[in-house]
């Protein structure tokens, strides 16, 4: 398909290449360097939308779904943007998983109410797919439902599961469907780990894709049409300018704001897809800390973990021996033993084999290492490799080699629908 940038703001029956690259860049940033100010700055998928007059939703009733990292770039909300704009019928909105204005924690969602700012209909799609889903939309009388989530760039990450079912339910409901693309905040460099088997999917991974995706919420909704939902949405991406592949978050000049109450930097984004695979052993993964995903222990571990860490030279990334106390989750009021992640260099960091690495030291190091009893690990790696690999004394290398080939043959299918350079 051939692209403009005015075909950006093209909607088409199916799916639709937005692509609209912004100028060449320059600076990167290393370790704790600050970034050099972009030459020009990221324009999001909402802010060409409200530059073009809100076109592709004239004369529609609109329902968007969004929740607190919805915001223009001197960061006021979008909802409470487009509710007070005469050119656009906002009618509904739609809460995620921690709900429209963010409120809940991991697990929970805000329900069914009236935003008290607006006064619009607030439904809650957690949990909800398929019919179900399709039936809220129908009762909302939308006819267009626009998507607008900062994503992070895991696969176990549900906001991207969220907009997989409600694609799948606007569909369903014979609803438009409308992505304003926000960035990767690890980058679009590349896909890395496991790809999930479908034997294995749960909301934390609908579809095979990899662990840590290397996509927009824009191209991943251009996969998914064509892949997964037989090209029956009539999806329209609204895509960026000034964003390219390579470009971390302290890149692009835009405010961040915490996706979820655990994800609080975007230094949190860059360790997430790899990190977050303690949550499926008895190890803290940081929650109740003030550093989530970048520190992680438990009772009884010491220095040799950091140690045989630091050994390992794994690129990018180093390794601080820390003790800290959670306030919730694991070990609430405990202190317990562990390490803390330093990125170094971002460029060279791989943060799934970096995962890896920490799993399988751990295991071989403290005595009471254990799986969670559900084997939550294989649904957040996809499938039983990792922890049966590591169970039998796999190293770093041989588990990381085992998922190649599936890898490589994701990564031929995502070059198909990747927008920007």
């Amino acid at each position: 398909m051939t692209m403009t940038r005015r075909g950006v703001l093209t909607g088409v029956t199916g799916v639709t290449g937005a692509l609209a690259a912004g100028a060449p860049r320059t600076g990167t940033r290393t370790g704790t360097h600050p970034a050099a100010a972009p030459e020009t700055p990221t324009r999001t998928g909402f802010d060409r939308l409200a530059a073009d007059g809100y076109t592709p939703l004239a004369g529609q009733a609109i329902g968007i779904v969004t929740n607190p990292t919805g915001v223009t770039q001197d960061v006021h909300h979008i909802v409470d943007v487009l509710h007070a704009d005469p050119r656009v019928h906002l009618t509904a909105v739609f809460g995620p998983e921690h709900g429209f204005r963010g409120t809940a924690q991991a697990g929970g969602s805000e329900g069914r109410h009236d935003d008290p700012a607006t006064g619009l209909p607030v439904y809650d799609t957690y949990t909800k797919s398929g019919r179900p889903l399709a039936d809220i939309f129908t009762a909302s009388a939308v006819d267009t439902v626009v998507f607008d989530i900062q994503d992070v760039g895991a696969r176990f990450y549900t906001y991207i599961w969220t907009l997989y079912d409600c694609m799948e339910a606007a569909a369903l409901a014979g609803k438009r469907f409308v992505v304003l693309d926000r960035p990767n905040p690890a980058t679009g460099r590349a896909a890395y780990g496991p790809v999930l088997d479908q034997a294995f999917a749960t909301f934390v991974g609908r579809r095979p894709i990899a662990q840590a995706h290397g996509m927009t919420a824009a191209e991943l909704a251009r996969l998914f049409n064509a892949e997964f939902l037989g090209g029956k949405v009539r999806l329209t991406t609204v895509g960026m300018t000034g964003w390219r592949r390579t470009d971390f978050y302290d890149r692009t000049a835009l405010p961040w704001v915490p996706p979820s109450p655990n994800m609080p930097t975007p230094d949190t984004a860059l360790v997430y897809s790899g990190t977050c695979l303690f949550e499926g052993t008895n190890l803290s993964e940081g929650r109740g800390t003030t550093r989530p995903f970048e520190l992680l222990g438990a009772e009884g571990i010491d220095g040799r973990w950091a140690a045989a860490l630091e050994q390992l030279a794994l690129p990018g990334v180093r390794f601080r021996e820390a003790y800290f106390a959670p306030t919730f989750s694991k070990f609430a009021g405990k202190t317990i033993g562990g390490v803390q992640l330093h990125v170094h260099e971002r460029e060279l960091y791989d943060p799934v084999r970096t995962g890896i690495a920490l799993l399988v030291t751990a295991k071989r190091l403290w005595s009471g290492f254990a799986w969670r009893s559900d084997h939550w690990i294989d649904k957040l790696t996809g499938s039983t490799l990792v922890r049966t690999m590591i169970d039998a004394g796999a190293t770093t290398d041989e588990i990381v080699a085992a998922w190649q080939p599936g890898l490589e043959a994701f990564r031929t299918v995502r070059r198909t629908y990747l927008m920007y350079g």
